[in-house]
């Protein structure tokens, strides 16, 4: 992957990918930021959100226009909502209003500022196939973007609470985005680290000052951070001839090979029978919730043991949340996040 905007157009793929039920979230795992990873996202109730693309120009504030258009999966219709009716609907698809207020005024600013990044991209660079809109979602789904409507459905007897507490955080944070050198930044997030986070630069290549890696302990007392996927010779054989048309001969326990990690201890390349692949790939080939996995083989089969869930690049949503409940705002946890970014209204 070579340059920013080839980078950036991947992030906002996986934003797809982000983890939903890392936070108690009601919603299911949309992978996947994410973002993502997402994450997807990757995203607690994300992936992911996450990333978008990078153009020539970068405009030096958030949007101008004053509404999102969102191009809706499940009706094909595009829909137009104001900046700050899209914060209600942006947040509660990747955390749970059950979270901590800060923690859920962090997920706002970061999403904001993503999306408002992507807009404004589009919008220089339309894509015939979004229909004029800026993204896509899936509101039914709650994937990227929900609606009041589909709020009051899913939460019932509980909405009234749940949305003041969103007019709350949107009151607060309405406006403000992230910024480096005077350009919105791309603010991915997802929903567990390893116990630290990654450096974009060795998750997709792209390099960014404020998507380095920093300590996010709290995430390892959640509950997900620590999962298994156990498959047979034969599973992980016609996963791999699937994603990489790939034969695997000879006794299984040879099948994988030496594996060169990051600094946070994800996998970057992992040799699989002879042939050098992706920490992603094997991922994404073997249902793993992140790209930090060890791997055993022993009585006849394969098990993954894997930390984190998402891609791993930004801010934990797990750790923002942790951060919260241990008194950091949402200024701090954002701070800390994506470092050195300034955070700005419009």
């Amino acid at each position: 992957m070579k340059g920013k905007p080839a980078l950036c157009l991947l992030l906002f793929l996986l934003l797809l990918l982000i983890p939903l039920m890392a936070l108690g979230a009601k919603t299911p795992d949309k992978k996947s930021s994410s973002p993502p990873a997402s994450s997807t996202p990757a995203s607690s109730q994300t992936q992911s959100a996450a990333p978008a693309s990078s153009t020539a120009s970068e405009t030096k504030t958030a949007a101008t226009a004053a509404v999102f258009k969102i191009l809706d999966e499940s009706t094909g219709t595009v829909l137009t909502v104001d900046d700050k009716e899209f914060l209600f609907g942006a947040v509660v698809t990747e955390m749970s209003p059950e979270n901590h207020v800060e923690a859920l005024k962090a997920q706002a600013v970061s999403a904001y500022t993503y999306y408002s990044r992507l807009r404004e991209q589009q919008r220089q660079k339309p894509d015939s196939s979004l229909k004029g809109a800026d993204f896509k979602a899936n509101i039914s789904s709650w994937l990227l973007y929900t609606t009041k409507e589909e709020m009051q459905k899913r939460w019932g007897g509980n909405f009234d609470a749940y949305y003041k507490k969103l007019s709350e955080v949107a009151d607060a944070v309405y406006g403000e985005t992230l910024q480096s050198n005077g350009q919105l930044i791309c603010a991915t997030y997802y929903a567990i680290s390893s116990g630290n986070t990654e450096a974009a630069k060795d998750i997709w290549g792209g390099d960014y000052s404020y998507l380095v890696p920093v300590a996010s302990p709290g995430d390892v007392y959640a509950g997900g951070f620590s999962t298994s996927v156990t498959l047979t010779p034969q599973e992980v054989q016609t996963a791999a001839q699937k994603q990489w048309g790939l034969s695997l001969t000879g006794e299984p326990s040879g099948w994988f090979g030496k594996d060169e990690r990051t600094k946070s201890g994800s996998v970057k390349s992992q040799v699989l029978s002879g042939k050098t692949v992706t920490g992603g790939e094997v991922r994404t080939a073997f249902g793993l919730r992140s790209a930090n996995y060890t791997i055993k083989f022993a009585g006849g089969k394969f098990t993954f043991s894997v930390k984190g869930y998402g891609h791993g690049v930004g801010m934990s949503q797990v750790g923002a949340e942790y951060m919260a409940q241990h008194g950091s705002d949402y200024r701090q946890i954002l701070s800390w996040y994506y470092p050195g970014t300034a955070l700005t209204k419009a």
